[in-house]
């Protein structure tokens, strides 16, 4: 082997996990109310993209928490808090969301991620929208 595919495989070996593509990404979220007039559209980031991952062919053998894959989350997040219109006066027509500020590649937790694999459709509005811009 040549030196120089030598150093290309140790340098990627090595920089391969800093180079996930691991990054706040744009997100619509729609919310709406039983009780509210409208579905409220907001724009905001969540934490999007690849994460290095390896799978060991000895699972039985192995620990379960060896097991676990990295993901793609939160490393610093705020929430907002956006008024959902239309609204009738007993109703209270704040909603909380999540902001992601950075990401990282690390263990999935359920407090503040979903961590299922299979997407359910349930980003959409059954009623007329109002669009945030956070």
């Amino acid at each position: 082997m040549t030196p120089f595919f030598v150093m290309s495989l140790l340098f990627g070996l090595t920089f391969g996990q800093t180079a996930s593509l691991c990054a706040p990404s744009e997100y619509i979220i729609h919310v709406e109310k039983r009780e509210c007039a409208y579905c409220l559209a907001i724009n905001t980031t969540i934490c999007a993209g690849f994460c290095m991952t390896r799978d060991s062919n000895g699972k039985k053998l192995l620990l379960k928490s060896a097991l676990s894959q990295n993901v793609c989350t939160y490393k610093e997040m705020l929430y907002q808090t956006a008024l959902i219109p239309g609204c009738p006066h007993h109703t209270i027509p704040y909603y909380s969301y999540p902001v992601a500020v950075s990401c990282k590649c690390g263990k999935c937790n359920t407090d503040y991620s979903d961590c299922v694999h299979e997407k359910v459709r349930t980003n959409y509005c059954t009623k007329p929208q109002k669009l945030c811009n956070m």
